[in-house]
């Protein structure tokens, strides 16, 4: 006997098997492109396009986009910063578009090749062309967070309050599992391109340019079994408000929602200091322990298979204690592996490893259930423009920790006190996240209240 067609399924079962289609599809946008993150920001763009910069500078160091003097070694931080603001002005538009016309998908198709296009365009920044790579940075970047930000908004669409938890940290293990297995292929690639008969610049623009197909291609998954909720809203054009003045209408709504905002607040100080620690911890291993590169890049690698665990894992626990304690846990655990990295030897790389264990295992989870929980206080038909909020929070306003990370450097001229100081984000999280009461905050936000929070 075969299996009889989806339509001759009861209703709840044909729901249910549509439901877990999307979930499907939406997992593997994470997996087409977190190998962004990992591969291209992490490990081969920022090196690579300073030593571009370098080559066409002056005798003084010095760039001159638009006629404005750079120095080479910076050019990369402010193209990421630049991007960042692009993001922050479209974010809030676009998912204020997503909301009021229900097209989501398309908006989605639009991100994601814009950057996968970006990303593979890298291929053809060779020689002096700096310019290029900025460009091609600032697009692939903002066009990253618009994507990631519609991805995201899908969240509490396609998954019901208690599967919330575990769906989201299937979405993060998926990524982590991309980024380490297309990271691993780039590696193989990179230390052996003689091997391959390719120079080094030219194995690198291979890497780069791989990672855009590799966004490109498997985007197409999520693409097809996505599907946009119409809203009987305003028209498309009507929705098309001036990017600051939605910005300033996002955020004039979210004060209604005071316990969302409290989450918020609580999130982004947390996140901060996630942030920063996956960006200084390399600079804390060379610098300060004296690790070599192939030690460090090996404590990445760790991070990345270690994160998929770690996202499954405490997506289990969530179903048994909530995401609430759950993350609280996490931040415990964060301080203690800052406190733990403070006494770590020189020259010790079995150590170092232990340590990028430690942040991998804690990694994944409280980023997955972060955007776990932050969906069940997000307005009903409001998905999209609140989760430009999060989305904001989580890429363009970590910059208080590094600016403590430098300025403790500074005053201190200890790495081990800079890295060390970053445990004050976790505390004042955890503090801030335990005071906020979250099943009120889903009941005021519209929503009906999980078992477990």
């Amino acid at each position: 006997m075969g299996v009889p067609p989806e339509r001759d399924l009861p209703e709840p079962a044909a729901e249910a098997a549509e439901r877990r289609r999307e979930q499907h599809g939406w997992y593997f946008y994470d997996w087409a492109c977190s190998v962004y993150s990992t591969s291209v920001l992490t490990v081969f763009l920022g090196p690579y396009l300073t030593a571009v910069a370098r080559s066409a500078a002056d005798a003084d160091g010095y760039v001159h986009p638009l006629g404005v003097p750079v120095r080479a070694g910076a050019f990369f931080a402010y193209s990421v910063s630049l991007s960042v603001v692009l993001a922050v002005l479209v974010m809030p538009l676009v998912g204020s578009a997503a909301d009021r016309t229900g097209r989501k998908k398309p908006l989605l198709a639009a991100a994601a090749y814009t950057g996968a296009a970006a990303t593979t365009g890298m291929f053809f920044l060779d020689g002096d062309r700096y310019l290029l790579g900025g460009a091609l940075l600032i697009v692939a970047n903002a066009a990253q967070s618009v994507a990631m930000m519609l991805y995201n908004s899908y969240l509490p669409q396609i998954a019901p309050p208690e599967e919330r938890d575990a769906v989201s940290s299937r979405g993060w293990a998926f990524g982590y599992a991309a980024g380490s297995l297309v990271l691993v292929a780039n590696l193989v690639l990179y230390s052996a391109h003689d091997s391959f008969g390719l120079s080094e610049t030219v194995a690198i623009r291979v890497c780069l340019a791989s990672a855009g197909l590799w966004w490109g291609a498997f985007a197409l998954v999520p693409l097809r079994r996505l599907r946009d909720r119409r809203t009987g809203g305003p028209t498309a054009a009507r929705a098309t408000t001036p990017a600051l003045r939605q910005l300033v209408a996002t955020a004039r709504d979210m004060r209604r929602h005071p316990l969302t905002l409290a989450f918020l607040l609580a999130y982004l100080v947390y996140n901060d200091g996630i942030q920063t620690v996956i960006t200084q911890a390399s600079v804390y291993g060379s610098e300060e322990l004296g690790l070599g590169q192939s030690t460090l890049i090996g404590a990445v690698l760790m991070v990345q298979v270690l994160a998929v665990v770690g996202a499954l894992a405490m997506g289990r626990l969530a179903r048994a204690y909530g995401a609430k304690r759950t993350i609280l846990g996490s931040l415990v655990a964060w301080t203690v592996t800052l406190g733990a990295g403070y006494f770590l030897p020189a020259r010790a790389p079995v150590w170092f490893y232990v340590l990028a264990a430690g942040i991998g295992l804690v990694l994944g989870g409280s980023q997955a259930l972060s955007r776990s929980l932050f969906s069940h206080l997000v307005p009903p038909g409001k998905e999209a423009e609140y989760f430009s909020a999060y989305e904001m929070s989580d890429r363009g306003m970590s910059w208080l920790g590094p600016l403590l990370f430098g300025m403790t450097y500074q005053l201190t001229g200890s790495y081990r006190s800079a890295i060390f100081s970053l445990a004050a984000f976790f505390v004042i999280g955890f503090v801030l996240l335990a005071r906020v009461p979250v099943r009120r905050a889903v009941t005021e936000a519209g929503n009906p209240v999980p078992e477990r929070m």
